[in-house]
C-alpha cells in the first residue's frame, strides 16, 4: 500500500522510531513489568518455546508497542504489526494468522476495537493455535479447523474495560498495566533523545519539558522535537530554558501541560454546564471532540491532576478547574 502521508509528517514518524528505546537499559520507567518481562523471556528461551500471549494497557504515549517490539527482540524473532480496526473480517484474521512464521510474535494494538465475531475465532487460536473457519450458510455450512505454527500474541489497549473476560483470561503470560511516568524519568528520556536528535540539553531546559509533558514520553519526545526546530530557526547553539518557555508558549501548553484541547473540555463544564455533572456525550457535543479521544486522550491527564472528577451522573469540574478560570466551585457544589 501507498503512504499518502505529507513528506513532513513521514520524517516525523520515522524519527519516532528512531527515538524509540532498542534495548532494555534504554527503556526508562515501569520497572516491574521490564522485571516480569525479563523472567518471562529467559524462561521461554531456555524452553525453546514461544513467549506467553501478553496485553498491555494503558493510556496512549506510555510505550505499550515499545515493550512488544522489545520482546520480539529479546526472543530474536520478528513481529507482525496490525490493529483492532484493521482487522475487519474474519478471512482478514485468519490470512495474518495462517501466514505467521513459527515463533513469529502477531502485535495487536487498539485490541478494545476488534468486532466481537473476530475475537472469538481468537479464543481457539490463542489457546490450542487452532483456527476455526465455517464455510458457507444455513444448513449447508461446515466447520474446518486448520493448525496453527506456534505463536505470541501481544496486544495492547487503552481500555481494558472493552475487552470481554474470556479474552482476557487468555493472556496467559501476564496482563501489564503501565503507569504515568514521574518527571525525573521524562527528564531522563528526554536527555536520552536529545543525544540521539545530537543536540546539547541543558539540565534545567530537559525539566521545565519534562513536568509539562503529561507524564508521557510519546508527548515529550514531540516536545522536544518542537523545541529542536525552535532552536534551529532561530540560531540558538542549544536548548536551554528560554527556547523551551518559547516554544510551549507557541504551543499554547500551561504550567500544568495543559493545552487548548483541555482547557476546552474543561471551560465547556464551568461554563457551560456550570461545573457538571455532564454526560461525555454532550460534553463531546459541546466542545467538538470525539467521545473517544475525550475518554482516551484528554480525560486521564485531567482526572490525574484533579480539574475533573468522574461520578455515576457525569463528568464533574472541581474546585481546582473553577480555579482555572478565576471562578469559585458555587456553593452547592461544595455539599
Amino acid at each position: 500500500m501507498l503512504n499518502d502521508e505529507p513528506k513532513e509528517q513521514q520524517n516525523d514518524t520515522s524519527l519516532d522510531a528512531v527515538l524509540r528505546p532498542n534495548s532494555w537499559g534504554n527503556y526508562i520507567g515501569q520497572e516491574t513489568i521490564k522485571k516480569n518481562l525479563s523472567i518471562l523471556i529467559r524462561a521461554s528461551r531456555e524452553r525453546e518455546e514461544p513467549v506467553e500471549h501478553l496485553l498491555f494497557y494503558g493510556p496512549s504515549g506510555l510505550g505499550k508497542t515499545t515493550l512488544a517490539y522489545l520482546v520480539a527482540k529479546e526472543m530474536g524473532v520478528s513481529m507482525k504489526i496490525t490493529s483492532g480496526p484493521a482487522i475487519e473480517r474474519a478471512g482478514d484474521l485468519a490470512s495474518i494468522l495462517t501466514n505467521l512464521m513459527p515463533g513469529e510474535i502477531l502485535f495487536i494494538d487498539e485490541i478494545h476495537r476488534l468486532n466481537k465475531m473476530i475475537e472469538e475465532i481468537l479464543y481457539p487460536a490463542m489457546e490450542n493455535r487452532q483456527l476455526d473457519i465455517i464455510i458457507g450458510k444455513g444448513p449447508g455450512a461446515r466447520s474446518i479447523q486448520i493448525d496453527l505454527p506456534p505463536f505470541s500474541l501481544i496486544a495492547a489497549t487503552t481500555r481494558i474495560s472493552l475487552l470481554s473476560s474470556p479474552l482476557r483470561a487468555r493472556f496467559s503470560g501476564g496482563i501489564f498495566k503501565l503507569d504515568y511516568y514521574i518527571p525525573e524519568e521524562i527528564k531522563k528520556i528526554i536527555l536520552n533523545s536529545a543525544k540521539i536528535l545530537k543536540i546539547p540539553v541543558d539540565e534545567d531546559a530537559a525539566l521545565f519539558l519534562a513536568e509539562r509533558s503529561r507524564f508521557t514520553p510519546r508527548v515529550a519526545n514531540r516536545l522536544l522535537k518542537r523545541a529542536r526546530d525552535y532552536a534551529q530557526i532561530h540560531r540558538y547553539e542549544k536548548i536551554n530554558l528560554e527556547v523551551v518557555q518559547k516554544t510551549l508558549e507557541l504551543l499554547q501548553i500551561d504550567e500544568h501541560g495543559l493545552e487548548e484541547h483541555d482547557r476546552k473540555i474543561l471551560e465547556s463544564i464551568v461554563l457551560k454546564f456550570n461545573g457538571g455533572p455532564v454526560g461525555v456525550q454532550t460534553l463531546a457535543a459541546a466542545a467538538s471532540e470525539e467521545i473517544g479521544t475525550i475518554e482516551d486522550v484528554y480525560e486521564p491527564y485531567l482526572l490525574r491532576l484533579g480539574f475533573l472528577e468522574k461520578t455515576p451522573r457525569g463528568r464533574k469540574a472541581t474546585e481546582k478547574a473553577f480555579g482555572l478560570f478565576g471562578k469559585k466551585l458555587p456553593q452547592q457544589k461544595l455539599v
